[in-house]
Order: structure tokens, then sequence, then C-alpha cells
């Protein structure tokens, strides 16, 4: 235990040390710079406005949060406290619970700032700067001003704290996906000396390289669309789609936690003893929970009550009542009864795969990669755990990183305007989109797979060492005696039921 302090003491004193390395660099503008004024204005021209947010727009993003805050607590803790043995539920609720506010925590000192801030050089594809450290500039207190973020029309930011806000869900969320596949072994100080690592060499990275852009506001002319592209991160360059989050949360997560499951072994007893759920309703209640935050993950990430926030709602209602069915039908099928637990697989399953599809496909588009994904994921928490050989315990991989690649694939195949999706603009400047005539499925595809693979490894490679260096510091996982008594006990003092 003393140790574990000493490492937190010593991430701590980093993180409170950081503002110097930044101070001689000012604060970032805000996510959505206000375009210059031309050369030639008149020195008496009135200057416009600021634009203002809309209210509108605010209590959307508002509630959304609070939605996507949901997803986790409790709904996350509630699904997966469900379905591992009643000796070990106080532990996943725990973990789930300590995990979200550690990781708000670290994005608020340095998180958002590494994600969503423009970088400096070949770094700036991959990795954020400094300038958004303690959350620095978002709230002016002489001034009693808010710095204003971009969404994805012009001349309608948010305050940038809303949208601050709004992603810290995200980022804790993804970490607390990991938990699942190492859930009834793992040591509890080593779960949080990875959060931290992985959150910050794998999460942040991540959520760069996909989603930071300067914004609508900064494309002021044709002639520098160029060097506004440039500014932004790897995969967003690249031209990869990814609504809400399939390859930054479900791939990321999924990938990881696969790793994990491999470094920390098998559970004492898998394969020869039951492992059953030892509360198939308390699952239940997590899935449906989680279904209903999701409108606020998926249609939130809109940024905006606007069109796109109903089509990625109606998508997300649509594609995931479908995987319940066709996950349902299948298991029924293949095993001979359809199970509870399968029907809230299947939901979390087509939840997964329409994330990065939300506001990017048609109707049709939900349609399809909803039925995709209740089978698909179906097959990966049984043929390919098989074949993959690891205990990952909730079956993160086979269905978050599944889906999630599926999902991302599937994009890029109904973003298409003769597929009945929305396409992609070709020019911020002008705003105009992508054409029936000019739209390649298959060019799209590739791009989709290659962001699919980068984040693949990426997250892999991160989790690996982050394990590694948990094992060397504390070790992974209790001792046989400790995990057969159970970690309610053993790790926390206290247990779920006192019958």
């Amino acid at each position: 235990m003393r140790k574990l302090f000493t490492i937190f003491a010593l991430l701590g004193a980093v993180g409170w040390c950081a503002p110097l390395m930044a101070q001689d660099k000012p604060a970032a503008p805000a996510a959505a710079p206000a375009a210059p004024a031309p050369a030639a204005a008149a020195p008496s021209a009135t200057p416009a406005p600021a634009a203002t947010p809309n209210k509108g727009d605010v209590a959307w993003m508002l509630t959304s949060t609070a939605l996507v805050l949901m997803m986790s607590v409790p709904a996350l803790a509630l699904f997966y406290g469900g379905l591992v043995r009643s000796k070990n539920m106080l532990s996943v609720l725990m973990q789930v619970f300590v995990t979200f506010s550690l990781v708000t925590v670290i994005w608020c000192i340095y998180g958002y700032s590494l994600a969503f801030t423009e970088g400096s050089g070949w770094i700036g594809k991959f990795f954020g700067g400094w300038d958004r450290l303690f959350l620095n500039g978002t709230f002016d207190p002489a001034k009693g001003e808010f710095s204003m973020a971009a969404t994805f029309s012009k001349n309608t930011p948010l305050p940038e704290l809303v949208y601050v806000a709004f992603q810290a869900t995200f980022a804790a969320i993804t970490c607390c996906l990991i938990l699942g596949a190492v859930v009834e072994r793992i040591k509890f100080s080593a779960v949080l000396i990875f959060m931290v690592l992985w959150f910050t060499f794998s999460y942040a990275p991540v959520a760069h390289m996909v989603w930071f852009w300067p914004g609508p506001d900064a494309y002021t002319a044709a002639n520098v669309v160029d060097a506004t592209n440039a500014k932004a991160g790897l995969l967003w360059q690249w031209g990869a789609l990814d609504f809400a989050g399939g390859t930054v949360v479900h791939i990321n997560s999924g990938v990881a936690g696969l790793v994990g499951a491999y470094l920390v072994g098998k559970r004492v007893g898998y394969g020869k003893e039951a492992m059953s759920p030892h509360n198939v309703t308390m699952t239940m209640i997590g899935a449906a929970l989680l279904w209903v935050g999701w409108f606020g993950f998926n249609a939130g990430s809109a940024l905006e009550a606007n069109g796109f926030a109903a089509l990625a709602f109606m998508n997300t209602f649509l594609a995931t009542a479908c995987a319940v069915l066709s996950w349902m039908f299948g298991e029924w099928f293949f095993k001979g009864k359809p199970s509870m637990v399968g029907a809230a697989s299947g939901a979390v399953a087509g939840l997964v795969a329409i994330t990065p599809a939300a506001g990017n496909v048609g109707i049709p588009g939900a349609f399809v990669i909803g039925l995709a994904a209740g089978l698909v994921c179906l097959w990966g928490v049984n043929g390919l755990k098989k074949l993959l050989g690891a205990d990952d315990a909730l079956d993160v991989f086979g269905v978050h990183a599944v889906g999630g690649i599926l999902g991302a694939l599937l994009t890029g195949v109904f973003n298409s305007p003769k597929l009945g999706g929305p396409s992609f603009p070709v020019d911020w400047f002008t705003g105009k989109m992508t054409t029936a005539a000019d739209y390649s499925i298959m060019g799209q595809l590739w791009i989709q797979a290659q962001a699919v693979g980068v984040v693949f490894v990426w997250t892999a490679v991160v989790a690996f060492v982050s394990f590694k260096i948990a094992d060397l510091l504390v070790g992974l996982r209790v001792t046989e005696e400790e995990e057969r008594e159970g970690l309610d006990i053993n790790s926390h003092g206290e247990t779920a039921y006192h019958m």
C-alpha cells in the first residue's frame, strides 16, 4: 500500500509541475477560433459580434453528459456486477466507481489538454499540447468570460467547459470497459496504476488522432484549408469516420481488455468450475440503463440539437433493437434456448456497433449494422473466444472490439448516399458534401480499415507495457486463496449480501 501511495505521489508531482512547463506558452485559443478580420477592412468598420452558444444546444449537451455518466455509474457497474459471482460483486462496483472518478480527475488535470488541443510539429498528429492543463483558460474570472469550443456548424459554439465535461465521460467509461476482461482476480492497486498509464498513453492520443480538428470556423478561406487540415489528428486527416467512438472507445478498450486477460491469466477453476452470473436481473437493469444512456453518447456526439442528433438517436434506437433480436434468434438456433444474458449482450453489441455510424449512416445502415452486430458478436463471445484461448471474463473483446470493428467498417459502406447515408464534407470552407457519384465505398472502407489497424496496434502495445509496469510495481493478481474466497472481503473488507 505504501508503494502504491508513493507511485501516485510521483504522478501527482508530475501533474503539479506540468503548468511550469507550459507557463511561457499562452492558453490555447477556443476550439473554434474566430476568423481574423479582413486585411482591407476600414479602421472604422464595426467588428462582427462574436457568436454566442445556442441555449438549446447547451441544454442538450448538459443532458447528454449526465446520460453518459449514468452509463458508467450505475449502468455498467450493474451490468458487469450481475455477471460475476456474488463473492466479487462489490469489487466490480468498486473498480468501476473508482476508475470513473480517477479518470475524471486526470482528464481535468491533463487528459483534455492532451486530447483536444493543438500539438506542435509532427507529434501534434498524435498528442495535443499543454495549454489546457488544469483546464486553464476555460474561464476568465476577471472578465467573467467562458472560452468557446467548436461544434460541426459555423458560428455555433458551445461553452468549452460543456465539451470538457461531455468528453470526460467518454474517457472514463472507456477505461471502465476494460475491467470486464480482468474481473475476479486482478489486484485493485494494479487496476489504478494500469488506468493512469493506459489513459495517458492510449486513450488521450487515440482521441486526439481521431477527433481533434480546429473546427469549422477555422476554415476562413479556400487557401487555408490544407494548412488547417494539417493541424488535426492523424486519423482525422486520413478521413476516418467515427461519430461517437467505435475506434476511440470500443476497439481501444476491447483490445486492451484482451491483452489484460492474457497477462493477468485465467481465473482459478476456469473451464472446470461453474462461473455463472449471480444476478441476471441486475445485468438486465444495467443493460437497460446503458441503452437509455447511450442516447446521450451517440446523439450527444452531434454536439448540437439538430437533425444529425435526431438521426443518431433513431439509429441508436433501431440498431440496438435489431441486435437484440438477431442475437436472441441466433442463440436460440445454435444453443436451443434464448437467454436474458444473451438478449442483454445483444443490446450492448448493437449499441457498440452503431456508435461509429450513429450520425454517419441512414436508416438502412442502422438495420444492417444492428442485425449484423448481434450475430457477429455472438460468434465473438463463443467461437472466436475459444480460438483466442483467453479468459476474457465478461467478453470485452468479443463485444466491444469485435462490434467496434464491425461498426467502423460498415460506417465506410453505409455512409454512402447511394445507400442512404449523409456522406461527408469535401470542403469545410464551402460546406460542400461528397456526392453519390463521387463517393467511393471501397476507398472509404480502406480508410476505415487503416484506422482500425492503427488503433488496434497502438492500444495493444500500450496495454501490454502498462500491465507489465503494474505487474513490476505491485503484481497483477491476488493470491489463489484470496481469489477463491472472493475479492469483496479480501480486497475491500465487505460483502455485497448478508443472508
